[in-house]
Parts: C-alpha cells; sequence; structure tokens
C-alpha cells in the first residue's frame, strides 16, 4: 500500500524535529517527570519488546494469552517486593492514576455492598494525597476529607487521620511518600485503625512502590503491615518502564473482583474488563515484563542504591546553600526545597526564583505554589527535586548550577504576583465571590486577560520565568486558577485555522 502524504522519511524527519523542542528525557537535567535508567540496553529492550506486541489488544487474554501471562508475572514481581502472600492479586493500569481512580471504584463498591447507597462516602486521606484521588472522587461521587499536613515537615499526624474515621468512610490513603515533600505517611498506625473498624485502607506508592522497597531505615509501609488492603505503584516510575504502566494490588480476590466491570446486556461479546480502559495496548505490558525480567530484584537493588547515593549528596548540598532548606524528613528519591527562614532576608532564596535561575543554567526543577490548608496553616512554596540513577553521574556540575543560582537570587524578596493583580479587569475577582458565580461563569475574555497579564501569550506561550506566575496560583482563588489553566492547556492542541496551516 503507499499513502497519499509525505514519505516515510520526511514523516521520522517531521517526528525528530519536533521532538527536539521537547525537555531532554536522558541525561539527568530534568529533575521531575522523567525516570531515566541510564542504561541503553533497557531502552533498547523496551523499543524491541513494544515493536514485537504493537499489533496485540490487551482487551480479551483468552484471545491473546500471552497477555495473561506477562500480566500475571508482573502481580507476581510486584507483591514479591511490597510483601504480598499468596492473597495479593491485581492489575496492570495505564498509570497511578487510573490505578488510583480503581482503588477508590474498589473500595466505594465494596462499601456501597455493606451500607447500602443511603449516603455519600467519604474518603479520608492528607493534603498531600495526590490529586489522582482528587479526580477519583469527582468522577465517582465521593467526599474527599482532607486532613492537614504540619506545614514545618509536610508530615501529618496519624492520630489526625484517625480522628476522621467513621462508618461512612469508604476508603483511608496514605502515601508512601507523598509527591510534594516526599513524606512518609504512618502508614502502620493508620492501617491499624482502618483494621479494627473494618475499613479499606489504600497505600498510594505510586511514586516510591519501586525505590522505597530498598531503601533503607523507613517505617514498613507495603502489604507487611496488617490492615494495608491496597497498594498502587507505578512501573513507569522507578521502574523504568515506558509511560502507561502501574500496578495495583489487592489484598484478597474479592477486592481484586470488585474493581472489574462486567455486562452481558447487550447482544454482542460479554465484556469483562478490570480496568477503566477496554481495549488496551499490549505493547507497554510487554515492555514492562522485559524490564522487570531483565533488572529482577538484584538489578533495582543497584539502581537504587546509585539513586540513594545521588539523593543524599543532593540535600547535602542544598542545605549547605545559604538560604535554602530541605522540608522535613524526605523518604526516598526526591525532596522539597524551600526557604531558610532563620536566616536574615538579605541571605534568604525564593525557592521559585532559585528554580527559575537553574533552568538558565540548563536543569528543569519544578516549583510548587505555596498551599492554604483547611484549618488556615499554610504549607510554604517550595522546588520539588526528582533523583535518578543518571544523576549521579552529572552529580559535579548540577551542584555548581544549585550553588550559582542561589548566589544570583540571593537576597531579592520573594517572586510577587502584585503587579498581576492590579492589572486584572475590576471586579473580576469579586465576581467569583457573588452567589453562585464559578470561574467557569467568566467569560473567556476576562480568563484570557488573567493569561495575558502572567506573560502568557495567546498560542500558549509561556513566560522564559514561572516564578511571577507560580506566585499567581499561589494569590489567585483556586476556581479562577483551575479555569484559567484549562483553557491554556486546551489552546495548546486546538487546531489551528487553515488559512494559517
Amino acid at each position: 500500500m503507499t499513502g497519499s502524504g509525505p514519505a516515510p522519511a520526511q514523516i521520522l524527519a517531521e517526528l525528530e524535529r519536533l521532538r527536539a523542542g521537547d525537555a531532554p528525557t536522558h541525561g539527568g537535567h530534568v529533575l521531575s517527570y522523567v525516570y531515566d535508567s541510564g542504561s541503553a540496553e533497557l531502552d533498547e529492550l523496551a523499543a524491541s519488546a513494544i515493536r514485537l506486541f504493537q499489533s496485540v489488544n490487551g482487551l480479551d487474554p483468552t484471545v491473546f494469552p500471552s497477555v495473561a501471562r506477562l500480566e500475571s508475572d508482573l502481580v507476581a514481581f510486584g507483591r514479591g517486593v511490597l510483601h504480598g502472600g499468596d492473597d495479593v492479586v491485581g492489575t496492570v493500569t495505564t498509570g497511578g492514576t487510573e490505578s488510583c481512580l480503581l482503588a477508590v471504584k474498589t473500595a466505594r463498591d465494596l462499601w456501597h455492598r455493606e451500607h447500602g447507597r443511603r449516603a455519600q462516602p467519604r474518603v479520608v486521606a492528607p493534603t498531600t494525597v495526590h490529586p489522582a484521588f482528587h479526580k477519583a472522587a469527582h468522577y465517582l461521587d465521593l467526599q474527599l476529607d482532607l486532613v492537614p499536613v504540619d506545614v514545618g515537615t509536610g508530615a501529618v499526624r496519624a492520630e489526625d487521620l484517625i480522628a476522621r474515621l467513621d462508618d461512612d468512610v469508604a476508603l483511608v490513603v496514605v502515601s508512601a511518600p507523598s509527591y510534594p515533600h516526599a513524606a512518609l505517611d504512618p502508614v502502620a498506625e493508620v492501617a491499624a485503625a482502618a483494621e479494627r473498624l473494618g475499613l479499606s485502607c489504600h497505600v498510594d506508592a505510586c511514586i516510591g512502590g519501586l525505590a522505597l522497597p530498598w531503601w533503607p531505615g523507613l517505617a514498613a509501609w507495603d502489604f507487611s503491615v496488617a490492615g494495608v488492603t491496597s497498594i498502587s505503584a507505578d512501573l513507569h516510575k522507578y521502574g523504568y518502564v515506558p509511560k502507561g504502566a502501574s500496578l495495583l494490588l489487592h489484598r484478597g480476590r474479592r477486592r481484586r473482583d470488585a474493581q472489574y466491570f462486567a455486562t452481558t446486556s447487550w447482544p454482542g461479546y460479554p465484556v469483562v474488563n478490570p480496568t477503566m480502559l477496554g481495549s488496551r495496548s499490549a505493547g507497554v505490558l510487554a515492555a514492562a515484563w522485559a524490564i522487570t525480567t531483565r533488572l529482577g530484584e538484584a538489578g533495582y537493588a543497584d539502581l537504587v542504591a546509585r539513586t540513594r547515593e545521588a539523593t543524599e549528596a543532593l540535600i547535602r548540598a542544598v542545605g549547605s546553600i545559604d538560604g535554602l532548606a530541605v522540608l522535613g524528613r524526605p523518604a526516598g528519591p526526591l525532596f522539597a526545597v524551600v526557604t531558610d527562614s532563620s536566616r536574615p532576608e538579605r541571605q534568604q532564596v525564593d525557592p521559585h526564583r532559585w528554580a527559575d535561575a537553574v533552568r538558565r543554567h540548563g536543569w528543569l526543577l519544578q516549583q510548587q505554589p505555596g498551599f492554604a490548608q483547611a484549618d488556615g496553616s499554610v504549607l510554604p512554596r517550595s522546588t520539588h527535586v526528582t533523583v535518578t540513577p543518571v544523576t549521579l553521574g552529572v552529580l559535579g556540575p548540577l551542584v555548581t548550577a544549585l550553588q550559582e543560582a542561589a548566589e544570583e537570587v540571593r537576597g531579592l524578596p520573594p517572586a510577587s504576583a502584585a503587579g498581576v493583580l492590579d492589572a486584572l479587569p475590576a471586579g473580576l475577582l469579586a465576581s467569583l465571590s457573588a452567589s453562585g458565580s464559578t470561574a467557569a461563569d467568566l467569560d473567556q475574555g476576562a480568563l484570557a486577560g488573567v493569561l495575558e497579564q502572567a506573560g502568557i501569550g495567546p498560542s500558549g506561550t509561556l513566560p522564559d520565568d514561572a516564578a511571577e506566575l507560580t506566585a499567581l496560583i499561589e494569590a489567585l482563588p483556586p476556581a479562577l486558577v483551575e479555569q484559567a489553566l484549562i483553557g491554556l492547556l486546551g489552546s495548546l492542541i486546538d487546531p489551528q485555522p487553515r488559512a494559517s496551516r
């Protein structure tokens, strides 16, 4: 067959051109989103496995029995490293968000079986729980009851979570560790309380699930803890699998079976889906199987050891920079950097100005806005750092960049949104407090004005520095920020007018 479009070589050249504008996924210069093992062999192995299975549909393992074998082996690997017994079963999903959604769906359905549909159940979790649980509560019609964490450490107290537990709770969630600050939640205490009350307890280990098993000195957090009923762990993070693979494991087949959707109430084939998707690619499943088989537990232990060495070196380096501090006691290969407020103002470093300066040196860190909790306490603005094995090989230039960037912005006032707020249309913020008004009710012109004042162009172009933009996210009502960001990201994928193509 000959297509009517450009030749394959031209198409691949255009893809290469587009790819060249992305952040680099190898080499350790992006310290968020990217999980690089540093092994070209693993990259090639994954690509070859995907190609072998790229036409296989994971929808029906009775037609493609290889899918069942691959998934069974991956679940066995996961329950092994997470200290699960023979009663621990599960599935491979397309990512952490789907794993978390399904964990909530499972707990909700089991709760409804026991209590009926007389009420809307709650999900109890720390403020720092991943937004996947916000999405799950929104999609599945549950109340998300968020418990404030300590602003100095990012950690939640077990007694604060336990105090919220009652018979209207479908699920209590703890993190291992939390993404914003790498705090290891008090899993054992919360799980024990949940078990006494007959409640489901999920450990979100999406980011830590394939790193913490080999990280020394941590409190128990996995299936070795009685009362933990499910765990999510991403294969495409510290499992070093291409994006699109996560594990959701349950203690007991009854729980796993509640995750499924099945129907014969139509004239077609019986539909039995363990995940949100029906048809799903078996390519990434094969890549996950190939990489976990190649590495084995010893291979992962080696990668974690290198990652841990790099993490500890970076934490020491940040701790030695006057004006900055690491928040709390991070568990695993990630941490958050904040202003050292114990230092005089002239020596303090704003973490967001610092992140912008580090970017100018060629390294990408992730800015996290300050956050007001329900009890009125405010989590400080921070800069997030995710560490991988390749970080160890670039420690010298990276630490130099972190130090030089701090020198460049030390003593500057913290990034502020005051100028942008002053320039917003009169009455815009007040309109959000009007009875029944939401950000979605604002016209697109008003939202475009917010983006324009923040330095965001009509085509989604972003300012070179993000500190003021992040400060604006801190200052504006969340509903307005969320609607503006929806508009921004939507504009990035809107097709261009035909005349301009």
